[in-house]
């Protein structure tokens, strides 16, 4: 019976705090960012977490881990709802597709194709060959079935879900980094970590219409992600240092430069908008979650969870008022919880 009680107690908790749905009644502010705390913890994965992605209602989460699990989560009830496995092939750069039973995702076993896989059945739908090394980045267009893929073999490919064939190639001269504009007109592309070229989805065979070039930082230095705020304004610039730079996407000018966080090992660690585009939240080596303002570039706050390991994994839920962080285990972060109800991730 105290069980019960005491299931049913969390669980309404979760529903009362998780209520609000973002951003149309509670607003993110400094004081609301300070005062989130870890509401759940979830012990699915017995390896590094290695991506995330939120379905884009907020209603649900996906993880890849390097235990080769695929875990949805459902964030309305803050609890995980299925594991699925790909062992032989494993998986890494996980997406949702625009149907909610649907999701893309990389190899890190056996070869470098992206699968196609539907969670309804657990069948594979479609494969897309053309990698000849371990793909790097993986994004879905926000309107329609096109995605691209970035790999170390130094191409950038787009592709259509509906068929195999690759839609068009990009070679590059280092590590690929792409990402799609929130209205998926436009892709943008990291070229040795130096430039930033802007490419229109129907034209890009004919080269970019903007360039941008931005300062070579440090010997090693090398950008390992790209992502354009909500509002379409900015474009984040996440690194292998404790660095990461904010671009004007019109003008290309470097806005500011966001530190404080712990890189020293060369991790690619996850930094990303939050949905109304004026934060910036990443992770740290040291297992904690910074934040900062995008547009004054100036540190908020540094929440500590307790992750035992780096948080190479956050993102803020696209219409929830939640923060997922990652390592080995995953953490469901909200505002105003207090000290006494807060799980530590250790």
């Amino acid at each position: 019976v105290f069980k019960i009680f005491v299931d049913c107690r969390e669980k309404l908790l979760w529903l009362l705090l998780n209520a609000t749905v973002y951003p149309r009644v509670m607003k993110l502010t400094d004081e609301v960012f300070r005062s989130f705390r870890v509401a759940k913890v979830f012990r699915e994965n017995t390896d590094r977490i290695n991506c995330i992605d939120f379905s884009a209602n907020g209603e649900n989460m996906i993880s890849s881990s390097n235990d080769d699990s695929i875990v949805l989560y459902c964030c309305q009830e803050g609890r995980p709802k299925r594991t699925v496995y790909s062992k032989k092939y494993g998986c890494d750069l996980i997406q949702y597709t625009h149907a909610s039973n649907a999701i893309i995702y990389s190899s890190n076993k056996v070869d470098d194709t992206v699968r196609f896989l539907s969670l309804h059945d657990n069948k594979f739908l479609r494969y897309f060959n053309g990698h000849t090394k371990r793909v790097v980045c993986l994004m879905m267009s926000p309107v329609n079935d096109i995605f691209l893929s970035g790999s170390l073999d130094r191409t950038i490919r787009l592709w259509d879900l509906r068929s195999p064939n690759c839609q068009g190639l990009m070679h590059l001269n280092g590590r690929p980094v792409a990402s799609f504009d929130p209205e998926g007109l436009i892709f943008a592309a990291g070229i040795d970590s130096r430039q930033l070229k802007l490419y229109d989805l129907r034209t890009f065979d004919k080269g970019p219409f903007a360039t941008f070039h931005l300062r070579q930082e440090f010997p090693g230095y090398e950008w390992t992600g790209l992502k354009f705020s909500n509002d379409g304004k900015k474009i984040l610039v996440q690194s292998n240092m404790g660095q990461i730079k904010l671009v004007d996407a019109f003008q290309g000018h470097e806005l500011h430069t966001l530190t404080g966080h712990v890189n020293n090992a060369g991790l690619c660690l996850e930094a990303s908008f939050t949905p109304d585009s004026k934060y910036v939240v990443s992770g740290s080596q040291d297992g904690t979650i910074h934040v900062w303002s995008a547009e004054k570039g100036h540190q908020v706050i540094v929440l500590d969870g307790g992750h035992p390991g780096p948080t190479q994994c956050v993102q803020f839920n696209p219409r929830l008022m939640m923060l997922a962080s990652a390592c080995n285990s995953m953490a469901f972060w909200l505002p105003g919880i207090e000290d006494s109800e807060v799980e530590q991730v250790t």
